[in-house]
C-alpha cells in the first residue's frame, strides 16, 4: 500500500484495497472479468470448477442460442493453431425454450451475473429469441450479429452497419433488459458500425468477435475444419482486438457506452492493456481451455497493479491510454 492510497483512505474513509467491482449497464459485476459465450457452455462447465465464486467472475455469457434447436456443423469443429484456436461449432444448442425452461432454473443467480447470447438467421428470429429471454431471469442479452442473414445471400449482419442497426433496433423493441452488441472484426469500419448500433439502442458493446480463418491438412490437401472456415481466437488476434477496442472507444465514450474488450487475453498484462484502451470489462475465452484458474490470477494481478498506481477502482483505469503528441 503506497502513501497515495493511505492518504485517500484517510480523507475519504474508503477501504485501502482497490475495488474490482463495477456497474455495467446498471448491473453490478464483482470483477471486470466476463466468461465469453461458447467457452463455458451454459455456465455449468465453469461454475463447477474448484475455487469458482462470484468474487472471481463478474458475469458469464451463455452459449449462443437460436429460436429452434440446432445440431451444429460437421466435424472437425475445433482445431488448435500455433497461437490460438479455430472453431466452427455452428451454434449447436437446444433452442430458446429449452434454455429458458430447463437450463436457467439450474443456474445459481446469486453466484454471478448471467447474460444470454442471441443468434439468428433473420431479423425476426433475433427479435423473437430476445423477446422470450426478456421474460426470464437473465441479467442482460448479448446480440451475436456475426450470424449470416439467409434472406440476403448469407452475408453476415455484423459486417454492415445498416444491417447491424436493424437487428439491434428489432431486439430493442422487445426487451427492457440491457442489450450488448457483439461486433465483428471482419468489416471495413468497426467504429461506424458501433455508432449505428448505439443509435439503434445498444446499451453496451462486445469487441471483438473471432477473426475468420482456416487450416489445411497438407497430407490430405483438405480443410481441417468441417465447415472449411472458422473463427480464430486466442493470442494471435490480440493486437487486432486491442486496436478495435481503441477505435470503438472513441465512439462509445461520447455516449457513455461500456465495452467488454476481448480477443487473446491470457494474463494480467493483456487485461490491463484492454482496460487502458477503453474496455470497462474483460472477456476471457480461449485461455480458459488450458488454464481454468486464469481468472483468479488476473484478478490478483489487476488489484496489485491498481494498488501500485494509487487507483481505488478498476473503473479509473478505463480509457487512460496516453496518445503521442
Amino acid at each position: 500500500m503506497n502513501s497515495t492510497t493511505q492518504t485517500l483512505s484517510a480523507l475519504t474513509g474508503l477501504p485501502t484495497d482497490p475495488s474490482l467491482a463495477l456497474s455495467f449497464c446498471g448491473i453490478t459485476f464483482a470483477t471486470p472479468l466476463v466468461l465469453l459465450s461458447g467457452c463455458v457452455g451454459f455456465g455449468e462447465e465453469y461454475t463447477r470448477v474448484e475455487g469458482f465464486s462470484n468474487r472471481h467472475v463478474g458475469a458469464v455469457v451463455l452459449k449462443g442460442t437460436t429460436l429452434n434447436a440446432r445440431l451444429g456443423n460437421p466435424a472437425h469443429r475445433v482445431y488448435e493453431t500455433s497461437m490460438g484456436m479455430l472453431n466452427a461449432i455452428g451454434l449447436q444448442n437446444p433452442g430458446t425454450d429449452a434454455v429458458i425452461q430447463s437450463i436457467l432454473p439450474q443456474l445459481d443467480f446469486s453466484e454471478t451475473r448471467f447474460i444470454a447470447n442471441v443468434s439468428g438467421s433473420t431479423i425476426d428470429e433475433y427479435a423473437e429469441v430476445t423477446r422470450r429471454f426478456d421474460d426470464s431471469p437473465i441479467d442482460a442479452i448479448e446480440i451475436n450479429i456475426s450470424c449470416p442473414n439467409v434472406k440476403e445471400g448469407g452475408v453476415a449482419f455484423g459486417n454492415y452497419p445498416e444491417m447491424s442497426a436493424r437487428v439491434v433496433a428489432a431486439c430493442r423493441a422487445v426487451t427492457k433488459k440491457p442489450l450488448i452488441t457483439k461486433l465483428s472484426p471482419n468489416q471495413t469500419d468497426i467504429a461506424k458500425n458501433a455508432q449505428a448500433c448505439i443509435e439503434a439502442g445498444s446499451d453496451a458493446l462486445s469487441v471483438i468477435n473471432t477473426v475468420m480463418g482456416m487450416a489445411i491438412d497438407a497430407q490430405t490437401r483438405k480443410p481441417v475444419i468441417g465447415n472449411v472456415q472458422g473463427g480464430l481466437s486466442g493470442p494471435a488476434i490480440k493486437p487486432i482486438a486491442l486496436l478495435k477496442v481503441h477505435q470503438v472507444y472513441q465512439v462509445a465514450k461520447k455516449h457513455h457506452i461500456p465495452i467488454i474488450g476481448q480477443g487473446g487475453i491470457t494474463n494480467t498484462e493483456d487485461a490491463l492493456e484492454f482496460l487502458i484502451a477503453g474496455a470497462s470489462a474483460i472477456g476471457i475465452g480461449t485461455s480458459l481451455f488450458y488454464d481454468p484458474h486464469v481468472c483468479l490470477k488476473m484478478n490478483s494481478g489487476i488489484a496489485a497493479y491498481l494498488q501500485r498506481h494509487g487507483l481505488r477502482s478498476v473503473t479509473e483505469l478505463t480509457g487512460t491510454l496516453q496518445l503521442p503528441g
